[in-house]
């Protein structure tokens, strides 16, 4: 059975540039996600009764199914897969994953590429029904705005536990720009990646994308084709790097390869 993710050769028949489905493809999106909001209720509601005593690894579990039927049910529906390059840190591991962010589509992908995922994401989303008890489940670590400068102290803190603790801290996945963006669009970076790597030396694995060529950061309409993600090699600070200068080797380092995969997809990036 073809996985969630498709290799080159798997992905060989997929555009590589974005095909428009006309006013067909606004019909196709809106079955799309008529189709994953009732699947995660249903899964969402059955890993909860079957899989609340196993913690963090039946929840895992869930996630990894509820994912890999979101990213099929794009396929089926929009005609839009997903090709990943490069290989993400190994399951095993505690790793930091620092990515482009352009759409809910590269979510999904890193979250499955990303066996042991976990997210730093608002506080407030941990209050959502079902989704919420799945994000503490997975470790995701939430972040309370209303602290200001404190909050990172607590998410510095909160990760030293997981790293301590039996099961770790996993694959902790930071959006360095703190937002979606369109693409081709840079923003500047958030220095929460460069402090959290620094604070606690846990490697840092950058990821570009072009999946806004193909699902909008609106989110509908979705075009066919395939999108790509691509891990790039585990960076670490040089000795005696500060802080900013990190960022910015990182930043460039994901930008300049999302803008080569947004030019295979047919556009150059934005000036």
């Amino acid at each position: 059975m073809i996985g969630p993710l498709l290799r080159r050769e798997e992905a060989a028949h997929y555009s590589p540039v974005p095909r428009s489905n006309g006013a067909f493809g606004y019909v196709c999106a809106v079955t799309y996600y008529i189709h994953v909001g009732l699947a995660t209720v249903v899964l969402g509601t059955w890993g909860m009764l079957t899989q609340i005593r196993k913690g963090r690894r039946g929840a895992n579990r869930v996630a990894t199914i509820w994912i890999g039927y979101m990213l099929r049910a794009a396929r089926w529906h929009n005609g839009v897969a997903v090709e990943i390059r490069g290989e993400p840190p190994q399951r095993g591991e505690d790793a930091l994953i620092a990515a482009k962010h352009q759409s809910f589509l590269d979510i999904l992908a890193i979250a499955s590429a990303a066996g042991r995922r976990a997210f730093v994401m608002k506080r407030e989303i941990m209050h959502i029904p079902i989704m919420g008890w799945y994000a503490r489940e997975v470790g995701c670590i939430p972040i309370d705005r209303t602290r200001g400068r404190d909050a990172m102290g607590q998410i510095i803190r909160q990760i030293r536990e997981r790293m301590a603790s039996e099961d770790g801290v996993g694959h902790l996945i930071v959006y360095p720009e703190g937002t979606r963006t369109r693409p081709g669009e840079h923003r500047p970076y958030k220095h929460g990646v460069g402090t959290i790597h620094l604070e606690t030396g846990l490697p840092v694995w950058p990821v570009a994308v072009n999946c806004g060529m193909f699902w909008p950061k609106r989110g509908i309409p979705i075009a066919s084709g395939r999108a790509v993600i691509e891990f790039l090699p585990p960076m670490q600070a040089e000795p005696g790097e500060s802080r900013d200068d990190f960022i910015a080797r990182l930043r460039e380092t994901i930008e300049t390869r999302s803008d080569a995969l947004m030019q295979e997809a047919g556009s150059g990036p934005a000036s």
